[in-house]
Order: C-alpha cells, then sequence, then structure tokens
C-alpha cells in the first residue's frame, strides 16, 4: 500500500510525510502494526513505534525448546497499557509520521487517530493517562510537541495517574497460564458457557490463540465443525500456504484479532480444544463457510453447540455461488435434470436394508440405495461357522430380517419422495467387471420421515464414515450421525448386548397351477426363457411382494417346503394368475376345493386366445429333444501369485491381471496414511469389520477381524495376502472409504488341491505343507478351476516356468494319496494321478514306506480310504 510505505532513513527528517492505515494489531502500550487497504488479497503491514515514549513490556513466554529460558511476567502497567490501546484504535483509522527509521529498519512516528493530524494524538493520551513515560534524554528544547509531552507527564505526575499512583503497580501485574494440566477436565468445568476472552493471534483462519478473562488462561482453539485452508510447514522451516489460506487468514485477523469476544469451549478430543466463538457482528463459523474460506468437518461437527444445520446450509451456499475453495466445485447430482433429482415413487420391494425397488410414475423400475447407511453385516468369524449349511443373508445376519421387515412395513406399496444425493460409479478390478453396480444413493422420506434416520435409530444399520473430501453423502448427514449417537446410547439393535434374535422360515410354492418358466443358467447352458415368463413375474411381485398374506398349506415337498394356496386380500394368487392368462391349470388342482374356479377361468382365457393361449388353435410342435454331449474337462490355466499356504494345504493366491491395481491402491493408501496418521488406540475392534492393520514390517494392510480376545490380542485376516495375525488394537485403523473393499475386492482367494487327499498324521501332513511352501509360496503359477468343495474351489496348479502339476508332483513322491473323482469328464486326470499314485507305492516313497497301510489298520495310521 502507497500510503503505508516510508522512505529509508536513520535521522530526523524535518518534514515527515503523512501516512494512512488501519490498525491491525497493538503490540504493546509503545507499538502498534497498521495495515493497509485489502486489493485482490491480504494488503502490506509495517510496525509502528511511538516516538519520545516508553510504555512496559508485555509477559512473554519462554522460548519452546529452550530449558534455559523462563517465562517473563508483565512489567507494571504494560498490559493496562496495552489495553488502552487497543480498545482505541483496533480496526480504526490512523495517520502517522515517520520520523526515524533505524539501521535495523525499526520505524519511530507519532500516530493520530482519524484521518489528519487534528486527531488525537496516541502518545499523549499514554502520558496524560500515566500509562507511558517520556524518554527526556532525546528532547529537544525548540521542539513543541516533545515540550507538550512532558508537561503532559508533570500533569500525571502530579494527579497521581496510573504509574505515577501509590502502591508500584504488582497488582497490575497478569498470572498468565500458559500451559493446562488437564484440558478436558477445564473443558468439561465451564459447561458450555460462553467466557469472556481477547483474540491475541490467528494462526490460520479456523485456528487462533485467545486470552481468557479474568483468570489469564492462553489457549489454542479451533473453530467446531470447519476447517480452513492452512499454511504447510515445510524441512527448511518455511510456510507454504495452501489455496486461500493468507485470505482466510486475513478475513478472521480483520474481524476478530484483538477483538473482545465472547467462546464457547464444547470439546477436547486428543488435546485439542474445539470452540465457537461469538461477536456482537455474527458467528464467524459461519460466515467462514459462506463466503467460501472453509469446509465442514464430520469430526468436530458433533459438538458445534450453534446447530449443525446452519453450518451446512453456508457451505452448501457457497458451494452453489463456487466462490474460493469451491471455484471448481461440481455438485454430485450436477448431470441430472430436476425431474430426476426430485420425484415421487411407489415403493415395490424393499432388496435389504439399504435398497428398494421402486415404481416410477413413467411405469419404470427404479432400485434406490438409501445414502450414507450400510446394513447389518455378518461377523467375520460367524461367518465361518457351520460351512456346509446354506448361508442365507436376510435370516443369518444379524438384525437384518429386522431391518428389511422394519422398510417392508413402513414402506412396501406407498408412496415415498425420492432425493438423489449422489449417484455412486461402479465400481470393480477390471473394465467391465463391476464388483458393484453404478448405484442412485438418495434421501426416502414418506410423512415427513426420514427412512435412512429411523432405521439408524433404531440401531438397524449404521452410518458410513467419508474422507473429508467426499462430497458423496447424504443431504442430512448430520442428523444420521446424531441419531447413530443416539442408538448406541440407548443399546439399540446393532448396538445390543442381547441376544441376537433367530428366524425360522420355510419356502411355500403355488398348487394347482403351471406359470412359463423364466431364463435361468444351467449346467448345459442357458435355458431359454418361455413366453409372458416375465409378464407372469412381474404380475406376481406386484400382487404378493413382501405383502401381508395368508397361506393355506395342503401338502410338502421331499424337501420339506410347503405345498399350498395364498391369498391376499381375499384374492387367491393361483386363481388370479390363471384369470389373466398368465398360467395353466395343473392336473394336481383336480382335487382342490379352487379346481372348478381354476378350470373356468382358463377356458375364458383360452378362448379369447389371451397371452398363453394366444396360439391355441395351432398343431403342437413336437418336442424335440437334443441329447448334450458329455461334459469334457476345460483346461483354462490363468496365471496367479501364491502369497499363503494353510496348515491344511489350502493356499491364498492373487489375480496376476489386477495385481496392478493392488500396488496402486496400496500405494495411494500408504500415502494417505502418512498424510494423515492414524490417533494411535483410536480403533475399537469389533468382529467382521475391515480396517487396517500395521504389518510385523511397519506398512499398513487391509484387513479384516476375525476375533477379539481383548484390545491386546486381537485375530485379523489380511484380505489380499490370505495370512492371519495376532496384533494389539494399538496396531489397527479405520479402513478410508477410498480403499474399503467395494473401491477393490479382496484380492487374495482361497483354494485347495484337486485329486489329492492330505495326510491326517499330523508329521506327514507337515511335511506335505513345508514341500509345498518351498515350492511355491511367493511365486507366479498357473491355475485351473477343476470343481467346487464345500469351503472353496478344488483346483489344479501347475510351475510358472516347467508347467509341471504341482499336486501330481505331491502324489508321485508319495507325500498324498489320491482323491478319487465320478465325474466322467475327469477321469482321464484322475487315471493320471491314480498312476502315479501306484508308482509311489512300488517305490515305498514317504507315506507308503511301510506298503498299503490302508487296510484294517488304517484309522491307527491317521488314514482312510
Amino acid at each position: 500500500m502507497a500510503s503505508v510505505s516510508a522512505p529509508t532513513q536513520t535521522a530526523p527528517t524535518p518534514t515527515a510525510p503523512l501516512q494512512r492505515g488501519i490498525v491491525k494489531m497493538v503490540l504493546s502500550g509503545c507499538a502498534i502494526i497498521v495495515r493497509g487497504q485489502p486489493r485482490g488479497g491480504p494488503p502490506p503491514e509495517r510496525q509502528i513505534n511511538l516516538s519520545n515514549i516508553r510504555a512496559g513490556a508485555m509477559a512473554r513466554r519462554a522460548a519452546q525448546g529452550q530449558p534455559d529460558t523462563k517465562d517473563t511476567p508483565d512489567e507494571p502497567w504494560a498490559f493496562q497499557a496495552r489495553e488502552f490501546l487497543r480498545k482505541k484504535l483496533i480496526g480504526k483509522e490512523v495517520c502517522f509520521t515517520v520520523e526515524i527509521k533505524t539501521a535495523l529498519g525499526r520505524e519511530y512516528g507519532m500516530v493520530y487517530l482519524g484521518k489528519d493530524t487534528t486527531g488525537e494524538n496516541i502518545a499523549e493520551s499514554l502520558v496524560n493517562e500515566g500509562l507511558a513515560t517520556v524518554r527526556r534524554e532525546g528532547i529537544r528544547g525548540n521542539n513543541p510537541e516533545q515540550a507538550r509531552l512532558c508537561e503532559l507527564e508533570d500533569q500525571s505526575k502530579s494527579s497521581k495517574k496510573g504509574m505515577w499512583s501509590e502502591g508500584g503497580g504488582t497488582h497490575t501485574i497478569r498470572d498468565m497460564k500458559y500451559t493446562i494440566e488437564n484440558p478436558r477436565n477445564f473443558v468439561d468445568s465451564l459447561h458450555q458457557k460462553p467466557i469472556n476472552a481477547i483474540i491475541e493471534h490467528v494462526r490460520d483462519g479456523s485456528v487462533v490463540r485467545a486470552l481468557l478473562l479474568p483468570d489469564y488462561y492462553l489457549v489454542t482453539v479451533m473453530l467446531s465443525g470447519v476447517k480452513c485452508p492452512t499454511f504447510k510447514r515445510e524441512a527448511d522451516g518455511t510456510e507454504t500456504p495452501e489455496a486461500f489460506a493468507a485470505e482466510a487468514k486475513f478475513f478472521t485477523e480483520s474481524r476478530l484479532l484483538q477483538r473482545d469476544v465472547q467462546i464457547i469451549l464444547e470439546s477436547c478430543p486428543n488435546q485439542i480444544i474445539l470452540g465457537t466463538i461469538l461477536h456482537p457482528n455474527g458467528n464467524i463459523t459461519e460466515l467462514l463457510l459462506k463466503e467460501g474460506f472453509a469446509r465442514c468437518v464430520d469430526w468436530s461437527m458433533a459438538v458445534y453447540t450453534q446447530g449443525a444445520e446452519k453450518l451446512r446450509a453456508a457451505e452448501r451456499s457457497a458451494k452453489e455461488r463456487k466462490v474460493r475453495i469451491w471455484k471448481d466445485y461440481v455438485a454430485p447430482t450436477a448431470n441430472l435434470d430436476q425431474k430426476d433429482r426430485q420425484f415421487v415413487a411407489k415403493v415395490m420391494q424393499v432388496v435389504n436394508a439399504d435398497a428398494m425397488v421402486v415404481k416410477l410414475n413413467s411405469g419404470e423400475y427404479k432400485t434406490i440405495h438409501l445414502s450414507s447407511i450400510r446394513p447389518p453385516r455378518i461377523e467375520g468369524e460367524e461367518k465361518n461357522k457351520d460351512k456346509d449349511k446354506r448361508f442365507r443373508p436376510l435370516y443369518d445376519i444379524p438384525y437384518m430380517f429386522e431391518a428389511r421387515e422394519f422398510l417392508r412395513k413402513k414402506l412396501i406399496g406407498k408412496k415415498v419422495n425420492v432425493t438423489v444425493d449422489y449417484i455412486r460409479a461402479a465400481t470393480g478390478p477390471g473394465e467391465g467387471t463391476p464388483a458393484f453396480p453404478e448405484r442412485t444413493c438418495a434421501t426416502v422420506t414418506i410423512g415427513g420421515i426420514n427412512i435412512a434416520e429411523a432405521l439408524v435409530s433404531k440401531g438397524l444399520a449404521t452410518v458410513i464414515r467419508y474422507r473429508q473430501d467426499d462430497d458423496q453423502r447424504s443431504s442430512h448427514y448430520d442428523e444420521l450421525l446424531a441419531a447413530e449417537a443416539r442408538a448406541i446410547k440407548n443399546g439399540k439393535g446393532l448396538h445390543s448386548k442381547k441376544e441376537v434374535p433367530i428366524h425360522r422360515v420355510a419356502d411355500i410354492s403355488g398348487l394347482g397351477i403351471e406359470c412359463p418358466r423364466s431364463s435361468r443358467n444351467l449346467p448345459g447352458g442357458m435355458q431359454v426363457a418361455e413366453p409372458f415368463s416375465d409378464e407372469a413375474m412381474l404380475f406376481t411381485k406386484e400382487l404378493v411382494l413382501q405383502r401381508e398374506v395368508e397361506v393355506e398349506v395342503e401338502s410338502m415337498d421331499k424337501a420339506g417346503n410347503f405345498i399350498g394356496w395364498l391369498h391376499i386380500e381375499g384374492v387367491n394368487l393361483s386363481v388370479a394368475l390363471v384369470e389373466n392368462a398368465l398360467s395353466k391349470v395343473h392336473f394336481t388342482a383336480e382335487r382342490s376345493a379352487y379346481y372348478k374356479t381354476l378350470v373356468s377361468a382358463e377356458e375364458g382365457c383360452r378362448q379369447r386366445k389371451e397371452k398363453i393361449w394366444a396360439n391355441y388353435e395351432e398343431k403342437p410342435v413336437e418336442e424335440v429333444v437334443h441329447l448334450s454331449e458329455e461334459k469334457e474337462r476345460v483346461a483354462n490355466y490363468r496365471p496367479v501369485y501364491v502369497t499363503e499356504i494353510t496348515d491344511t494345504l489350502h493356499f491364498y493366491s492373487q489375480d496376476v491381471e489386477t495385481g496392478g491395481q493392488l500396488e496402486s491402491l496400496m500405494e495411494t493408501m500408504r500415502a494417505e496414511i502418512a498424510a494423515q496418521p492414524p490417533v494411535e488406540g483410536s480403533y475399537s475392534a469389533r468382529r467382521g469389520d475391515y480396517c487396517i492393520a500395521k504389518f510385523a514390517d511397519g506398512e499398513w494392510y487391509r484387513a479384516r477381524v476375525e476375533r477379539v480376545e481383548s484390545p491386546a490380542k486381537v485375530h485379523v485376516f489380511y484380505i489380499d495376502y490370505g495370512n492371519r495375525e495376532v496384533v494389539t488394537s494399538t496396531r489397527l485403523a479405520t479402513i478410508p472409504p477410498a480403499f474399503s473393499t467395494r473401491t477393490l475386492p479382496a484380492q487374495a482367494t482361497e483354494y485347495a488341491f484337486a485329486f489329492i487327499l492330505i495326510p491326517q498324521d499330523e508329521d506327514a501332513r507337515a511335511d506335505v505343507v513345508d514341500c509345498v511352501v518351498r515350492d511355491i509360496q511367493n511365486s507366479q503359477c498357473l491355475l485351473n478351476v477343476e470343481y467346487s468343495g464345500a469351503t472353496c474351489p478344488h483346483v489344479t496348479i501347475q510351475f510358472g516356468d516347467t508347467k509341471d502339476d504341482v499336486g501330481l508332483g505331491l502324489v508321485k513322491e508319495g507325500l498324498v494319496m489320491v482323491d478319487v473323482r465320478k465325474e466322467k469328464y475327469l477321469q482321464k486326470m484322475v487315471t493320471e494321478y491314480l498312476n502315479s499314485q501306484e508308482s509311489a507305492k512300488s517305490a515305498r516313497l514317504n507315506i507308503w514306506r511301510y506298503g498299503d497301510f490302508r487296510a484294517d489298520d488304517a484309522d491307527e495310521f491317521g488314514y482312510s480310504r
């Protein structure tokens, strides 16, 4: 600013030019910082020291890291002199003359309140109040201004003002407190009541240092709920500002620095004091957001006492106007038309606790996912139990059925309001093969009630945590977090310690009718759908899917499924299907009380030639049965990287094709963790949760919690490598959402060797495992799936270089026996394995060294035929 610059001089100037500026800060009773007017950014500033006077030195904290230095207290009347100037000058326009500029650049001059020298002379005011002394050693007799200062000082002495009063001024020295022994207790003791304070320093737009009154605590306060761009400190000590960091700092400085404010201290996580600063002219937190100088942060939003919705609204305003940090902002639904962003639809099906199928006014069906919530999930250890039992997610995952039922009873067949929050792009391990298809995520309300919030408040779903810069979230995210906090506090649903409810269900098949078959995958290929199968399916779905019905059971099939009739609001589903020409009467209906009704309905449709009866008069085409050839073994070997061998001779491998994606994900994830390290001990491990774990090599890997014995003993499974480890909870942290299994599925897949039986004898089994570990662990091989097993696929695996069969090699060495499969298409492989076993048996290798032991005493050796 031209008005604040001064020519360099080391001696008094006869006619010093008059300059103007705004007082930014008062350093002491005889020094101020003056700034210019901002033009396109923060303005320049300079320090002006008052000529011919001296005020007491302010208290100074000992230099950090220098144990020899001590805190320096206030000199008497120093703080009162500073306060006298602060209240008079901060934010006011002053004019000044620079009379002397020393060789070191310190500038001394006269300061006047206002635009010209007719205003109040600041030095004279200080001397008159007894808050400063006159430097008489440099006074010249012909200088009227200096003579005036001496005269005022004499008057002040005679009136015993300020420092000239009796008592020596020890009562004016503050008892400064630079540290608080227990910050959390200190904050809690204030009970979120406003406390008077002076803002002494602004570190960045959202972090200030405040002097709490009247006890003179000097504390650093971070604004609750927001974060401004910061100044990053480099290795050489310099600071690099993020975009708009300087502007945000000036915005806060120009409004709060050295102003009288009230502060509500709201929380103290990890020794960081969070608070809200109240000023008569407004709330700085909301202003920073509205002007695009800050963004909302979830972790501290929950403690904000002035209404989180106000902060979200202010941030939303800045985003819509694309100001400052949001200048390149693109809304998650920017590419959607208004009619696709908000619409009314009828709920036709509840898929699970976070998804439903709705029918639009156009007749189109659309799947909607509830924004920012996660349905109940199976715990890791529970998932591995009863592997031979058919797993039914709806009934076997705790509280999944309750969540589905809650939505079904509230929504099915009803119209709801849908507001699309974001579209989650399809994700997967490769192009064209998404692990998750594209998802439309929305807030769904009925009668003014947010369904997602209701689910979470009952403990039937949890809230997803996001990266701070991830804008794809619910438009009511804070309400969801508050609902989850209530559910946890009250021990609802998933957060309850009660016994998990068990559900027993039975399937029922319709009696007396035969519907067109839909297309489906069969071992011999795809079965083509029969005409009107889709229409019949849609008719049944719209009529009865997830509705309350009455069931009339007449018999039971071999699998234990009921066979009978289904009634909904007095309508027999079988009769309705036949009446709408979407089903034929089956001979099993002859003994039923509904047979005449069914036949009558069918006859009417047949005469009208509706739907499935459209070609009724044509001659029936003789059915031609195509005999499929015997299935042949398909050898489709693909490259894999073997990462882990288990004691049961199962192994885990990664597909080589997706290895690059895993490397890229791990590199990005570790860089983000290095930039924002997790707080040690902050993660609470729960069985089944995905997390990140620090391995013995000091690096972080994706993992799943399998069992929690105690905080010191947590069993984890590394999902990308297949190994397991017992770690302390301090080596675990929450997995960033951008690196979850939705971004890239777990890369370690479990397999078992085909055509071989593992020795039950511990020593023999250990020999096999050691051999396989030496041969293929941490190496690239070729893998082909031969047949499915109870827990994982059974495969043959070849060495990457020689293409030799690893399992066959184990048989040849007499380390394992052959599992004789009965499938015809595998007989060629089985024969080759049996021939190799006979050779090993003849040579009495390893397990065959005592001959064929599989006879009467097989059990004694731990083997069985």
